[in-house]
């Protein structure tokens, strides 16, 4: 029987629409021209020219040098290379901006946008976008948004104000006393390019509103307030006026792009102060959120939050994962997103609903003056976490006698048990930490098959709290100081005995190797991993530099408010110090980092190995521990997933059925980044930077390193 007009009209469209899917996936599923592989951040490519049969016959098909990373462990690379048009994008320890030549490596043109100055931040990957002739790389280093010319490098004049956009302006905050930066690429769709944001984890973080700009003129074009505005809806999930000086529920881990649909999954983190939240009560809408968002006009359609009112720095860490499985017969388009937490979240990408059941299950109360704890947290049924949910005493290392008992010594008093314990006075062992099961080198999947391949960590943190009165007036400046100092989060990285890390230097006996004017200058522009801090009153930064440099007689002569809008009283924590033994290994039994194979058509964890070793361990007859790895993994057709990130600076290649090891190579430096797969000329290629540093602490460098098979 023929068609009705309208009915026929409704097929052919349909007919066009898959046929456009269809190409779109072919396109993108053999390039490499979005960060991580495509606007679906599947990290997977269909080239299978390497394959497992000759795997074994990788080879170095050439390395480039930056010639810009710091020395020691003080700056690293986690770019994910781009190659459009037959150029590869990269970006360099110092965030130059780097055209290469992707069969050979050679450089093509290099932009600097410090001009030589100090540079300060890390970059995970860069933007395309072309429009007839005019073609575009947009890139963030410091507070900037750059539109740069992807043939020769220069600036875009009409972008912004002489081709950059300023990323603190828009936030509702003084501009100039803001720390915003961006680590992770935007996205393109259309006519727009949407960006996320990196902000400081501190109390005097601005909140991580998205944006979506014009590319060509960098205009914002909408605005999404990821912490509600009053009239908004979620405004009522914190406490009365918390927006006004709460910040976070940044996206600084990037976003995926349904362009078929229009719609933007964008994930976000935490609400700052990161481990105290009682100035903001409730909920805490939009932070921890699965964002669905129509793309062209930045409206909601749907969310998720995925832990309640945060006090752990479980951001969602990495940009989530678009595929088709199977359900009950029927293909269901998913959107998949890991966690620090070891769980992996999967929705119905047009509903939100979820593919597998998630329970709300109840979690302790806090005992710090002021938290309110949310009584429940969300627990996908499937797929099961990825990593172990408990510590106690039994769960302490056994990899000596030694270790155990150092580390038994180190948690006497503390509180530990399940996920979600509270922070405490007297310490708590929070565990999975901050920095795991997933981070920020994320999930690749399968499209064909509906897998999905992740790599976890598994290292414990032993935090504590401690209460700090914002508002009164001390007799000596140190102890100004040393409130500028803890509120300002730097203990963060170098404790609060000031002693540092393997990865953060210690600033005890400052005065014997820097002058307060290099400090201050260091304080005010930051440096390689380190922040600028414009927040910072001239006041501050007297008092400051009194702490530091120990002037220990140097009188108060006024009362000094950190925050003017400051309650009596704030909690800070000590430091995100690793519950590691008397050696510095993870102070919980192995693994301490994995690589998983996720079967999102079932939920099913089909294997899950170790990932990475140490050498030293495996000498004394211990079996591979896995170490913490930053960076991602690739999956491609050939059968093998790449990764690197490990502490034994290895770069691997893993069977996708079985989790085996087929291939490895010694890097110059650990790959802290996610590989990318292309093809020149009919051969293809594997490349990955090998930066080193990082919160790794392992030495730096400044390679680029692509693979080709052996001829």
């Amino acid at each position: 029987m023929k068609k009705p007009y309208y009915q026929s009209l409704v097929y052919s469209l349909g007919c066009l629409l898959i046929i456009y899917a269809c190409k779109h996936k072919e396109d993108v599923h053999t390039t490499w021209s979005v960060y991580r592989g495509d606007a679906y951040n599947t990290a997977y490519s269909a080239l299978d020219q390497i394959n497992k049969e000759n795997v074994s016959r990788l080879e170095v098909a050439w390395t480039y040098h930056t010639g810009d990373a710091e020395p020691g462990n003080h700056s690293t690379i986690q770019c994910n290379p781009i190659i459009v048009n037959g150029t590869m994008y990269v970006t360099s320890p110092k965030l130059k901006l780097i055209a290469l030549n992707p069969s050979t490596g050679k450089e093509i043109w290099k932009f600097d946008p410090f001009n030589g100055g100090q540079s300060s931040g890390v970059n995970r990957g860069v933007t395309y976008w072309e429009s007839g002739s005019d073609k575009r790389i947009y890139f963030s280093a410091g507070p900037y948004l750059y539109s740069v010319n992807a043939m020769d490098g220069r600036l875009s004049p009409n972008f912004g104000v002489e081709g950059k956009v300023d990323l603190r302006e828009g936030l509702l905050r003084d501009p100039s006393k803001l720390n915003v930066t961006s680590t992770s690429p935007g996205i393109i769709y259309k006519n727009l390019i949407i960006q996320g944001t990196a902000l400081s984890d501190g109390w005097d973080a601005p909140p991580g509103f998205i944006r979506a700009y014009d590319v060509k003129t960098g205009k914002t074009v909408w605005t999404f307030h990821t912490i509600p505005q009053p009239g908004e809806t979620g405004y009522n999930t914190w406490s009365e006026n918390a927006y006004q000086e709460v910040g976070g529920a940044n996206n600084w881990c990037g976003m995926s792009v349904d362009d078929i649909r229009g719609i933007v999954f964008i994930p976000t983190g935490s609400a700052s102060f990161d481990f105290y939240g009682g100035n903001r009560k409730g909920k805490n809408l939009y932070a921890n959120c699965l964002l669905a968002i129509e793309a062209v006009t930045g409206k909601l359609i749907w969310h998720y939050q995925l832990v309640h009112h945060d006090i752990w720095d479980y951001d969602l860490p990495a940009p989530p994962n678009l595929l088709t499985v199977s359900q009950n017969g029927k293909q269901v388009d998913v959107v998949a997103q890991v966690t620090k937490m070891g769980m992996v979240f999967v929705f119905n990408r047009e509903t939100g609903e979820p593919i597998f059941p998630i329970e709300e299950r109840p979690v302790s109360a806090s005992d710090i003056l002021g938290e309110e704890v949310w009584t429940t947290q969300p627990f996908p049924v499937k797929p099961v976490p990825l990593v172990r949910h408990k510590f106690t005493e039994d769960d302490v290392t056994d990899i000596s006698p030694e270790s155990h008992a150092y580390v038994r010594n180190k948690i006497k008093g503390a509180n530990m048990g399940s996920i979600y314990m509270p922070h405490s006075i007297e310490g708590t062992v929070q565990f999975p930490g901050s920095r795991g099961g997933a981070e920020w080198g994320g999930a690749a999947v399968d499209p064909t098959q509906g897998m999905l391949y992740v790599n976890t960590n598994e290292i414990p943190l032993l935090i504590k709290m401690r209460q700090i009165d914002v508002a009164g007036r001390d007799l000596f400046l140190t102890d100004v100081g040393r409130r500028v100092y803890t509120l300002n989060n730097c203990t963060a990285c170098h404790g609060g005995d000031r002693a540092g890390t393997n990865v953060y230097p210690a600033l005890t006996n400052l005065h014997k190797t820097k002058s307060e004017k290099q400090i201050a200058s260091l304080l005010k522009t930051g440096k390689g991993q380190m922040p600028a801090f414009p927040n910072l009153s001239q006041d501050d930064m007297e008092a400051l530099m009194a702490f530091l440099f120990d002037k220990k007689d140097l009188r108060n002569k006024k009362a000094i408010h950190v925050h003017d809008s400051a309650k009596k009283y704030r909690f800070v924590h000590d430091g995100w110090n690793l519950l590691n033994d008397q050696e510095g290994y993870p102070g919980v039994k192995p693994p301490w980092g994995t690589l998983n194979a996720v079967d999102l058509n079932s939920g099913e964890v089909l294997w899950k190995v170790p990932l990475g070793e140490y050498p030293e361990l495996i000498a004394k007859g211990l079996p591979p521990t896995g170490t913490q790895s930053l960076g991602g993994p690739a999956v491609t057709a050939g059968g093998l997933i790449f990764i690197g990130g490990t502490r034994d600076e290895y770069f691997r290649a893993f069977d996708q059925k079985t989790g085996k090891i087929l291939w490895q190579y010694k890097l110059p430096a650990t790959g802290t980044a996610t590989p990318s797969v292309y093809e020149v000329d009919g051969k293809q290629y594997i490349v990955i930077a090998a930066g080193g540093g990082g919160k790794l602490g392992t030495p730096s460098s400044d390679a680029y390193v692509a693979f080709s098979l052996k001829e």
